[in-house]
């Protein structure tokens, strides 16, 4: 008689707990599964002939290399960027740097279209930095520097998140061992410290990358729409859902898709590898 409040106090909890991941699994199917192959069902429903005739479109491809291109340059300025950020909001203490902690987050919570009207207003032809770069014979925005500008404004977090538990983290013995050997600043960071933090500068980098690649609200702001010059793969998509070439939007999403997918199963195996080391 007394192990059955026992039993049936197991069989409720083991109810919940299938009740709750069966609507974790729902809500991550409805919302995350079905779109993206939504996407790739409505690609390929003609074929492939037509799937590969929307991508090798010169236009599309251009603006596909284009997006790279400009995401890549994006990147490597926040990792430099980044890593520098957080070194400096680790390893020393000033007056603002809580206020400065947070505001690295602002990219996340503001609309991305914010951010690019910010850049146009700050960079635009009637600001004062854009009146100066005309003078000097060129100008920022609808051309690429503007487009790089906004990938790197709302990529800006992540390589630094990436960096700073690492940073928090690591054990100091090896780095003072390394001073007390004689090594310099300089020869500490590439060989003890470094190492240490690569698997945050890789994942933050690779995570930047792909939401680059994606950026439309601040890009669309400030690029302009000529290709292979300021015509990215996310105005392109959009262009053509405005032409109602819905094929060709989808064929190009696929494209970025499948190569965000792809990034986010490396970061996936570096992190893997870096908590087994």
């Amino acid at each position: 008689m007394e192990e059955y409040p026992v039993q049936t106090s197991w069989l409720r909890h083991k109810g919940w707990t299938y009740g709750f991941r069966t609507t974790v699994l729902l809500y991550f199917v409805v919302l995350i599964v079905l779109p993206i192959a939504g996407v790739y069902v409505y690609a390929f429903t003609d074929g492939w002939a037509p799937f590969w005739e929307s991508i090798a479109d010169p236009i599309a491809w251009k603006a596909v290399l284009l997006t790279l291109g400009l995401a890549l340059i994006a990147t490597i300025i926040n990792v430099l960027l980044g890593t520098m950020i957080a070194w400096v909001l680790v390893r020393y203490r000033f007056h603002g740097r809580a206020i400065l902690n947070s505001l690295v987050d602002l990219p996340f919570a503001l609309p991305t279209a914010v951010g690019g009207l910010m850049i146009l207003l700050l960079l635009g032809p009637n600001s004062w930095v854009g009146g100066i770069a005309e003078k000097l014979g060129f100008t920022i925005v609808f051309h690429q520097p503007a487009i790089v500008i906004a990938m790197v404004f709302v990529t800006f977090p992540f390589v630094i998140r990436a960096i700073q538990p690492l940073l928090e983290e690591m054990d100091a013995s090896a780095e003072e061992a390394s001073y007390t050997l004689g090594a310099s600043r300089a020869a500490t960071f590439f060989r003890v410290i470094l190492p240490q933090i690569a698997p945050g500068i890789v994942g933050g980098a690779m995570l930047a990358f792909s939401r680059a690649l994606a950026e439309f609200g601040a890009v669309v702001l400030v690029a302009g729409n000529i290709p292979a010059k300021t015509l990215t793969a996310s105005v392109f998509i959009y262009g053509e859902v405005e032409s109602d070439n819905n094929l060709g939007a989808a064929a190009v999403s696929v494209l970025l898709l499948t190569l965000s997918l792809l990034i986010l199963w490396f970061i996936n195996r570096v992190q893997r590898r870096g908590g087994r080391a």
